[in-house]
C-alpha cells in the first residue's frame, strides 16, 4: 500500500499527470526559437513539437496499462520516468528537426505511465464520487503547472536559451523518480495483478472496448481534448502572432489555465452534492452558449477582439475544469477490476481523436484567424452534450456511490 499522507498522495498523484503537461507548456514560448534555429520551413509545423508528445502519450498509455496490471503500478511509473529522461536528453542535443521530434516521442511515451497509471492508482483506492472529488482535487493542484510552466519557459529563455527547458525536463523527471522510489507503495493488491499474456491483454482490451459507458465517455472526452489540443498547438500563434502580446503570451496563457483550476476545486466541492452527471449537463451547455456567442457577435478575424476572447475562453476552460476529471471519472467507473487496462484504453482513444481532429484539423488550420478555433469549442461541444444527454437516457446503469473496491 501506499506509504503517503492523503495529502501527499494528492500532490504526486498531480505532479504525476502534470508531466505531461509541462513537457507542453513549458516548451510553447520557444516556438519561434526552435523554428528558426532547426529550419522549420512551415510556420504550422512547429505545431508537431506538442503533436508528437501526444503520438508517444497515445502509444505509451496502451503499453503501460498492461504493464500496470501484469507488474504493479509503482515498477510501471519508474519505468516511464525513465524512459521520459532519455526522450528528455535526445531532444535537449537535437541537431535537427527530426532528431528533436523522435525526443519528444519518447518524453510522450515515457509520461503516459504517470499519466495512466496514476489514474489506475486512484480507481485502486476510491471509486464513485469519492474518486471523481480526489481527481478534482488533483487538478486543482495540477493546474497550476500550466499556469507557470509558460513562465518557467519564459524565464529559462530569457537567461540562457530553449535547450535549458529540456534540461529543466531532466531535472523534474529525476526529482519524481526519487520520490516515486522512496515514497509510493503499491496499490495494486497481489491477488489482482495478472499474469503477462498477449490473450489476457486482448480480452481486457475487448472487455473495456465493448462497455458503452466507458466507450461513450472516451469519445465525449476525446471531443472535449480536441478542442483543447487544438487551442495548444495554436496558442502562441494567436497570442504572439495574430494578437501581438509578446512576453505576455504566458500571462494570457496561464489566466485560461486559472480558469480550469478555479473549476476544478469547486467542482471537488459541489460533485457529491449535485452529482457528476447534471454538472457534466451544465459544463457542456456553457461551452456551446460562449462559443456560439462569441461567433455571432464578434469577427473571428479581428485583432480588435482581444477582450472578448479572453473572456470567451475563460469561460470556457472554466467549463471544462468541471469536464475533465468528472468525465474520466464516469468513463473509469465501471471498472474496477481493469483500471490500468481501461485507463490505457480511454486515454489512448481520446488521445487519438484528440490528435486527429484537435492537432491535424484545428491546428493545422490555423490561418491568422480565430475562425477554426472558436468552431472547433463550438462543435465538439455540441456533439459531447448530444452524446453524454443519449448515454443518460438509454439509462444504462451506472454504480456512483462512494465505496472502496
Amino acid at each position: 500500500m501506499s506509504l503517503l499522507s492523503r495529502r501527499e498522495f494528492i500532490i504526486l498523484m498531480a505532479t504525476l499527470m502534470s508531466l505531461t503537461a509541462l513537457s507542453i507548456d513549458a516548451v510553447l514560448p520557444a516556438f519561434s526559437f526552435i523554428r528558426d534555429e532547426l529550419s522549420i520551413q512551415s510556420e504550422n509545423h512547429v505545431q508537431f513539437v506538442v503533436s508528437f508528445l501526444f503520438v508517444g502519450l497515445m502509444i505509451g498509455q496502451l503499453v503501460f496499462g498492461p504493464v500496470a496490471d501484469s507488474y504493479g503500478r509503482r515498477t510501471g511509473i519508474l519505468l516511464g520516468l525513465i524512459i521520459f529522461i532519455i526522450g528528455s536528453l535526445i531532444s535537449l542535443l537535437a541537431s535537427s528537426f527530426a532528431l528533436m521530434l523522435f525526443g519528444r516521442l519518447l518524453q510522450g511515451f515515457g509520461s503516459a505511465a504517470a499519466r495512466v497509471i496514476s489514474i489506475a492508482i486512484i480507481r485502486d483506492l476510491y471509486s464513485g464520487r469519492d474518486m471523481a472529488q480526489i481527481m478534482s482535487f488533483i487538478m486543482t493542484v495540477f493546474i497550476f503547472v500550466p499556469m507557470l510552466a509558460p513562465a518557467i519557459g519564459e524565464a529559462i529563455i530569457t537567461i540562457s536559451d530553449w535547450r535549458m527547458i529540456f534540461a529543466f525536463y531532466l531535472s523534474y523527471s529525476i526529482l519524481l523518480i526519487i520520490w516515486v522510489y522512496r515514497r509510493l507503495g503499491e496499490t495494486l493488491a497481489p491477488e489482482k495483478k495478472q499474469k503477462p499474456s498477449v490473450k489476457k491483454i486482448l480480452e481486457d482490451f475487448s472487455y473495456v472496448l465493448k462497455n458503452k459507458i466507458t466507450m461513450g465517455y472516451t469519445i465525449i472526452s476525446g471531443f472535449i481534448f480536441s478542442s483543447f489540443l487544438g487551442y495548444l498547438t495554436c496558442s502562441q500563434q494567436i497570442f504572439q502572432e495574430f494578437f501581438n502580446t509578446g512576453q505576455m503570451f504566458s500571462v494570457y496563457f496561464g489566466i485560461s489555465a486559472f480558469s480550469i483550476g478555479l473549476a476544478s476545486l469547486i467542482n471537488s466541492l459541489i460533485v457529491k452534492r449535485f452529482g457528476i452527471k447534471l454538472i457534466c449537463t451544465i459544463a457542456l451547455t456553457g461551452v456551446v452558449l460562449s462559443s456560439a456567442l462569441f461567433l455571432c457577435i464578434y469577427d473571428p478575424t479581428s485583432t480588435q477582439n482581444f477582450i472578448p476572447f479572453m473572456i470567451t475562453t475563460f469561460i470556457i476552460f472554466f467549463c471544462y475544469g468541471l469536464l475533465f476529471g468528472n468525465m474520466n471519472a464516469l468513463a473509469m467507473e465501471p471498472m474496477a477490476n481493469q483500471a490500468g487496462t481501461a485507463s490505457a484504453v480511454i486515454g489512448s482513444l481520446s488521445t487519438a481523436i484528440a490528435l486527429i481532429i484537435g492537432g491535424a484539423v484545428i491546428g493545422q488550420s490555423f490561418n491568422m484567424s480565430l475562425w477554426p478555433l472558436m468552431m472547433g469549442f463550438l462543435c465538439l461541444s455540441l456533439i459531447s452534450l448530444i452524446l453524454h444527454i443519449f448515454i443518460q437516457r438509454k439509462k444504462v446503469p451506472i454504480r456512483l456511490s462512494p465505496s472502496n473496491p
